[in-house]
């Protein structure tokens, strides 16, 4: 185990809390501000829905540079620390890493595969039928892509819990 300096184990944390605060805050502003307030606030849902999935690529494309960044951190403490702060450090890195493979999966998998059901109900979900096959497939595609938002979300959740352990004070006590 090869120490680091008190230099590059601060910038380390501070990268590691950074990219949590900006992927998880985002998904957390998405899902609580951005989306009711543009399907309450816009005049259509079809408005709504384009001005949420273009933000919601934008999100991923956050979420999968500060999953890398939290990742590579997190694996360099990891390698440098001693053996009772890895077990905390390898549960992040295997939420970071099912946060990661979420978000590629929704940002490659699920939203091209919604726009494509939306192309084929005629650009609109809205105003096709609900019994039309284009706008069921949206719509599981769409539930889906809340499930698979969500679960992001618990694990992020899940990273700043483990990490907020990190930094307790020695004189604290247990119970």
């Amino acid at each position: 185990m090869l120490v680091l300096n008190r230099k590059m184990a601060t910038l380390l944390r501070f990268l590691r809390l950074l990219a949590v605060v900006v992927w998880v805050g985002g998904v957390i502003f998405f899902a609580f501000i951005l989306a009711p307030v543009a399907f309450h606030l816009l005049p259509s849902q079809h408005e709504a829905g384009i001005v949420i999935g273009g933000t919601l690529r934008v999100l991923d494309v956050i979420g999968l540079v500060c999953g890398g960044i939290f990742w590579i951190a997190t694996l360099v403490l990891t390698l440098r620390s001693n053996r009772s702060a890895r077990g905390r450090f390898n549960a992040q890195l295997l939420l970071a890493a099912f946060m990661l493979l979420a978000t590629a999966y929704l940002h490659m998998g699920i939203l091209p595969a919604m726009e494509i059901a939306r192309a084929e109900a005629g650009g609109n979900i809205e105003s096709s039928p609900a019994s039309d096959p284009a706008h069921i497939e949206f719509e599981r595609l769409h539930k889906r892509s809340e499930q698979v938002e969500g679960a992001v979300l618990f694990c992020g959740l899940g990273i700043v819990l483990l990490m907020a352990r990190e930094s307790l004070p020695s004189n604290t006590v247990n119970s």
